[in-house]
């Protein structure tokens, strides 16, 4: 994937995120420090945060990769690799 799948891929999870956790300002996220304690949110709304992310992206996410989506640097990287080697398409998006 290119730049611009990265960039939509972090948009994808800020959109997921803000739906989790309202109150969070994307641009007060640290990349690379664990997104649970920066938004406080629990194991339960984390595991919500990677079943929407499969959801919206069609990307398989298997529970032994979890720890690989903990900062937004992780699940940009692990994301953009998952999905290029799959060709996943958002769900519910068309081309065009």
């Amino acid at each position: 994937m290119n730049a611009p799948d990265r960039e939509r891929i972090r948009s994808v999870i800020f959109d997921v995120l803000g739906a989790i956790a309202p109150e969070v300002d994307p641009a007060a996220i640290v990349p690379d420090q664990a997104l649970r304690e920066q938004i406080d949110i629990d194991s339960f709304d984390f595991l919500n945060v990677i079943i929407r992310l499969h959801e919206v992206l069609g990307i398989e996410i298997p529970e032994s990769d979890y720890a690989e989506l903990t900062t937004l640097d992780g699940a940009v990287e692990y994301l953009t690799r998952r999905g290029a080697g799959s060709g996943a398409q958002p769900a519910g998006k068309g081309s065009g």
